[in-house]
């Protein structure tokens, strides 16, 4: 449970999956990441672990493609929607 209130990659992942599955999966889930993880660094003294930070998801997402599902998301809902560049 502490890992979910960081500001942490573990943190985030709570954070995402507990909006779709609920509190006690998401636990499970980051408790499993963390025995995971735990599980590589103990196997291979080598490992050293690298904090992905909170926002490694986000930084994955094309802007292009989340444009083009926004713009489908509004289009569907029954908007005109026209995209003009931020100056």
């Amino acid at each position: 449970m502490a890992a979910s209130r960081t500001d942490t990659f573990l943190g985030a992942r709570y954070r995402r999956i507990v909006k779709r599955r609920g509190h006690k999966k998401a636990l499970v889930a980051v408790a499993r990441s963390i025995l995971v993880i735990t599980w590589h660094l103990i196997n291979d003294p080598e490992t050293e672990y690298n904090e992905l930070g909170p926002d490694h998801h986000q930084r994955l997402i094309d802007p292009a493609r989340r444009t083009r599902d926004l713009v489908r998301q509004l289009t569907a809902l029954g908007h005109h929607v026209t995209l003009a560049p931020a100056t």
